[in-house]
């Protein structure tokens, strides 16, 4: 395979520029950004170093070619025209996913088994086989059409990049931890300040911010399916993980605590943030929003409050965000910031947001409401 690879970094829409920020830091440049996706020339090593570090991503992918197709037998020449071999070994177990938007070829199934049979011509011309066991590594390949033009990539990431490892159990609507470390990194909070969560639930955006606090990989502790690839033969992989180790700060103090109505979210808040390591450094405790009281300056409270029916009823919803409104009057030195999708959020809460901004909880569309404490430094808080 060659040195130079272009990896696609796949986001939930509202995203990419929280996901190209993180890019930038880790110091790849030259991106481009488009819808739900950023894509860059990197080396294979920073598959690994993606794969680890990236909070907000949804996804690493390794981009094989991209082009315009209109018809079936143009799908098929010019992707059996691409260097296959180049990233697939013989053994290659390589199943074909697919998507079409706005395309001629709108026949999903037709368009992956004509891709499969492509890359099976491909791959019988360089190694000189006519059948491949498919019992090796997994390479999962997809094939997106979008408006006619076609694009060709392989996972590197296996389970979505959400999915740390610490979360085994979680609550009915769990906030997902991309998101979390997403409101987390707009916030601009650093691990100097308190950082407080009223609606922690299963305890996702404590452990985030814990993670962030302290510098820790997201994805350290767990597995990649492009761990297994023969392309990282000179331990690029134990390369990562001992850098990501070296960056971390354990001793890092930490003033984080979530709370939550609900005594059986605490209990799950507190199994989560032990298996992630965070056993005693994050404080959870059971208490209703209104009862919240600090002695604290400057801190920060990011929260998912109730919302829409699946959530809580529309009392309940109103109820809440007065009671934020007036915590916000009360701690005139905290910054507030609370997504949802209750559009009479900021009439309840008793003032427009600082600054508001569209993001995705799933499929819901919500408003990340951004309220600025008076000490709080402005020229930080704009940057977001």
């Amino acid at each position: 395979m060659a040195n130079q690879l272009d990896l696609i970094v796949t986001t939930a829409m509202g995203l990419e520029s929280v996901a190209a920020e993180e890019l930038k830091k880790l110091g790849y440049d030259r991106l481009t950004v488009e819808n739900g996706k950023i894509t860059f020339s990197a080396q294979p090593v920073d598959i690994c170093r993606t794969n680890l570090w990236m909070r907000t991503a949804d996804r690493i992918r390794l981009k094989v070619g991209e082009f315009k197709a209109l018809t079936f037998d143009s799908l098929f020449e010019q992707t059996k025209a691409l260097p296959w071999a180049d990233f697939l070994p013989e053994n290659a177990n390589f199943p074909v996913t697919g998507k079409s938007h706005k395309s001629v070829l709108h026949s999903v199934p037709d368009c992956q088994a004509i891709v499969k049979k492509a890359i099976v011509e491909s791959m019988k011309k360089h190694y000189h086989k006519e059948w491949f066991t498919e019992d090796g590594p997994q390479y999962k390949i997809q094939i997106a059409l979008n408006k006619d033009i076609a694009a060709l990539s392989i996972d590197t990431s296996g389970d979505g990049l959400h999915k740390r490892g610490y979360r085994q159990l979680h609550n009915i609507a769990p906030l997902k931890e991309t998101l979390a470390s997403a409101m987390i990194l707009l916030s601009r909070w650093t691990p100097d300040r308190p950082f407080v969560d009223p609606f922690c639930g299963s305890g996702t955006l404590p452990i985030e911010a814990a993670m962030i606090g302290q510098n820790i990989a997201p994805g350290f502790n767990r597995s990649f399916v492009s761990e297994n690839w023969p392309l990282f033969q000179d331990g690029e992989w134990n390369r990562a993980r001992e850098e990501a180790d070296n960056l971390a700060n354990y001793d890092q103090q930490l003033n984080i605590m979530g709370s939550d109505i609900d005594h059986k979210m605490i209990e799950l808040s507190e199994h989560n943030a032990l298996e992630a390591g965070f056993s005693g450094l994050i404080t959870f405790k059971q208490m209703q929003v209104a009862d919240f009281t600090s002695k604290q300056e400057s801190g920060c409270m990011i929260g998912n409050p109730p919302y829409g029916e699946r959530m809580g009823d529309l009392k309940q919803i109103e109820g809440i965000s007065r009671d934020l409104g007036q915590l916000f009057k009360k701690y005139e030195t905290w910054s507030f910031y609370f997504i949802s999708s209750f559009e009479d959020f900021e009439s309840f809460f008793g003032r427009k947001a600082t600054k508001k901004r569209k993001l995705y909880n799933g499929r819901i569309r919500t408003d990340y409401y951004q309220y600025f404490g008076r000490k709080y430094p402005i020229r930080q808080e704009t940057e977001s």
